[in-house]
């Protein structure tokens, strides 16, 4: 299940894990000053509660979110100390996240839960396969999001020298979110890195674009599926999806068509490595020139549309501006080209409708999508 696992991303290779919405990268462990200069565990406490009530959170929140919370975790600290560093090739990450098991459980999910994805589709324009694809691979639909306490994890992370300014600013926004009253404590568990519910949102995250769809009053990412696609879709239009246009497209090309690309395009600038591993934009008129042609060997569809590459070791993709959202979900290729792919799948025998538009922007929407295919079928 992909969680907060910070791993080695290479060109064409992929994690075992994977980051969820707004984490940040880890940074080396801490050394033996940092060890020394920190406070004991008790002190520490202290100095969250004093800091807590400067921010409005009220003495009863405190009390019941930090009583009992005598030691940090160790099982937190272990996984934290490590995180795999094993990578796997692009093609083998997408078959062992694309599985048949996963596909036909995600099929019979999406028809359960249809005309939910269909309304929070139409209200974020974001497609309905690609909502379904992060639920599936942030919480294999909503079957586990984790069992860690938050606070207890992030109040670990927070004591701990090695990312402690990220994790004390994540702590204070998950008494946050107990204060707003969207979560009971006993009910707020997630990753051991304060990963929370079926999106795996970290509380910064949540409180930015969790949504009340339901208009119950609660924000319930962890337990109501028509919040957890409105959150999942309000988190990437708020990145920057547009529903004028669709992901990407798989591509083919000749090996040598694939040399002369690696050895003359540039690679873009980003923050995060895997933003730095596709290249710059161009048209789809200057990929066909280039040699890349559409599965089958057809050739790309004449629109005016710009897309970077994406590549393995065998398979390549172009991708749209959309594609930026879902690395903004977890920089990681391997797992956004698996939340894209895993949606075709989910869709192929389905019938989860994608929000409506007006016909200018069909018409560019269907030049610049993935062909149709058979339920099942490789591509």
């Amino acid at each position: 299940m992909p969680l907060l696992l910070a791993l080695l991303l290479l060109l064409g290779a992929a994690p075992l894990g994977a980051q969820p919405a707004a984490s940040t990268p880890p940074q080396d462990p801490p050394t033996a000053a940092d060890n020394a200069s920190r406070p004991s565990f008790a002190d520490f406490l202290a100095g969250i509660r004093n800091e807590a009530r400067t921010r409005g959170i009220s003495d009863a929140i405190l009390d019941a979110a930090l009583t009992g919370i005598e030691e940090p975790m160790p099982v937190v600290i272990e996984r934290d100390r490590t995180q795999a560093e094993t990578v796997l090739s692009l093609e083998t990450y997408l078959k062992r996240q694309l599985t048949a098991q996963r596909i036909r459980t995600g099929r019979t999910m999406v028809a359960q839960y249809k005309s939910d994805l269909d309304a929070v589709s139409a209200k974020y324009g974001v497609p309905s396969r690609i909502i379904a694809g992060i639920w599936g691979m942030e919480s294999n639909f909503g079957r586990f999001s984790g069992v860690r306490p938050t606070i207890a994890a992030l109040a670990t992370l927070a004591w701990d020298p090695r990312r402690s300014t990220y994790f004390r600013g994540e702590l204070f926004n998950a008494l946050e979110i107990l204060q707003r009253g969207d979560i009971e404590l006993a009910q707020l568990k997630g990753s051991w890195a304060g990963a929370m519910g079926q999106p795996q949102f970290m509380p910064s995250s949540y409180l930015q674009f969790a949504e009340d769809f339901n208009g119950d009053g609660r924000r319930d990412i962890w337990g109501t599926p028509v919040d957890v696609f409105a959150s999942i879709a309000n988190y990437l239009k708020g990145h920057g999806w547009s529903d004028t246009q669709t992901w990407g497209r798989e591509v083919t090309m000749s090996k040598d068509a694939a040399a002369r690309i690696a050895g003359t395009v540039a690679r873009r600038d980003g923050s995060c490595k895997a933003a730095r591993d596709m290249t710059v934009s161009l048209p789809l008129d200057e990929w066909r020139k280039l040699g890349v042609r559409a599965l089958g060997g057809r050739p790309l569809p004449k629109a005016d549309v710009e897309a970077s590459l994406v590549s393995g070791a065998s398979r390549h993709f172009l991708v749209y501006r959309n594609y930026d959202a879902l690395l903004e979900y977890n920089c990681a290729h391997p797992y956004a080209l698996s939340v894209a792919l895993l949606g075709e799948q989910l869709s192929a025998a389905s019938t989860v409708s994608a929000p409506k538009r007006g016909k200018a922007a069909m018409a560019k929407r269907h030049a610049t999508s993935a062909p149709r295919r058979r339920p099942g079928r490789r591509h």
